[in-house]
């Protein structure tokens, strides 16, 4: 269809809330409209988390952020951003409030953004806005999960939400379970540019209950202590944050799970009829399988999360550390695989398998003659077993 013409502020006016109506309908919990002007604020901190030393080798937004910050390094002719956000809360996804028992006692933690593919959804919610756009002779790109903006920046710009103490956006009334997208058009839009108030004030859950201490000042997280991150990135994982791993697989929601806007506004909708019905939630994942199967059934399984160099070898890793944390020492399935990568090929997998064997008290697997660098620095820092 045709939407109205855009000459004069009016039509212009109706023209964006046109395009807004039709993101809702699409299946868009939030939308908005922001200028596709440069993010100064957004520029700024990604250059003094750089230099202060806090991204820890941390790609994706921070890898250009000239790029980044600026929706005409992506569309050269762009006017306007219309930012779109999906909920994955439990009421939008027809699941539960909270993860459910898990599947078996080697089961992984999965964080909610990951039990479904959310971005796909949104992804064809903001491709409706972009195809009216460019049937109606604009030039429109649909970003989703993409290093190439800032999407909570253009979100907090677009009016969606403010910037909690845990540096995610909350949405007043909402929360936080939210993923965001956004489409960059050359279209000439109405925007208001007021931004949502804080809505923080004093409280502080967020900081006070992050396993890691990563939040280190309101909004500044350090991702040489965050769990979600060190989960991502590829190498040893620092051993001073392995037990608070936990059984955590993939992302970290503890900032998220005390945050009052985003529990308000579970224990209000948990037994709500969903708006959309979504691909089954999956919050668990099999150790011993991550641990068992080959490189491509891993990929298959786990391929929309983030896996550096598609490489299944950090999943295996997280792995390793979540068998030294929840394993049982009596257990034969749990011995078999310490066993199997005590004497994998792979150093930096023998490295994480040692110290998986010293937490559960299984010295007597562990080959102390291994020469390699790394399993000796491993060595080397478990006095058990030196």
């Amino acid at each position: 269809m045709q939407l109205a013409d855009e000459p004069g502020s009016n039509s212009k006016s109706r023209y964006t809330d046109q395009l807004l109506s039709l993101g809702r309908s699409a299946g868009l919990d939030q939308v908005g409209v922001t200028s596709a002007a440069v993010l100064h604020r957004a520029r700024e901190a990604i250059y003094q988390r750089i230099e202060q030393g806090l991204h820890n080798q941390m790609q994706f937004t921070f890898r250009n952020p000239e790029r980044s910050t600026d929706p005409t390094k992506t569309l050269p002719s762009a006017n306007s951003v219309i930012v779109g956000a999906l909920s994955y809360s439990s009421s939008a996804v027809n699941t539960f409030a909270q993860a459910p028992e898990k599947e078996n006692k080697l089961s992984a933690r999965i964080a909610r953004y990951v039990w479904s593919d959310y971005y796909a959804q949104l992804r064809q919610s903001l491709g409706e806005i972009a195809r009216q756009l460019v049937h109606d002779g604009h030039r429109a790109v649909v970003l989703v999960d993409d290093n190439a903006i800032v999407d909570r920046e253009v979100a907090y710009q677009a009016g969606i939400g403010w910037f909690g103490k845990n540096s995610n956006l909350l949405i007043s009334g909402a929360g936080s379970y939210f993923v965001l997208g956004c489409v960059i058009t050359s279209a000439e839009l109405t925007f208001a540019d007021k931004p949502v108030e804080d809505g923080c004030g004093s409280c502080r859950r967020c900081l006070d209950n992050c396993p890691t201490e990563a939040i280190v000042a309101p909004g500044v997280v350090d991702a040489n202590k965050c769990l979600a991150w060190l989960l991502q990135k590829p190498g040893v994982f620092d051993q001073n944050y392995r037990v608070a791993l936990g059984d955590r697989i993939y992302g970290c929601d503890d900032c998220q799970e005390v945050c009052p806007p985003t529990v308000r506004f579970e224990r209000k909708t948990e037994s709500s009829t969903p708006t959309i019905v979504r691909t089954p939630a999956k919050p668990w994942a099999s150790v011993a399988a991550i641990l068992t199967n080959d490189d491509e059934s891993l990929l298959s399984e786990f391929g929309a999360w983030y896996i550096a160099d598609r490489n299944p070898k950090w999943l295996r890793r997280n792995a390793l550390i979540i068998l030294g944390n929840i394993g049982d020492a009596s257990d034969s399935t749990v011995v078999e695989l310490l066993n199997k990568y005590l004497h994998h090929a792979d150093p930096v997998l023998r490295a994480h398998a040692v110290w998986a064997a010293a937490r559960l008290g299984l010295n007597h697997l562990i080959d102390k003659t291994d020469d390699d660098q790394l399993v000796q620095a491993e060595l080397q820092s478990l006095p058990s077993v030196k």
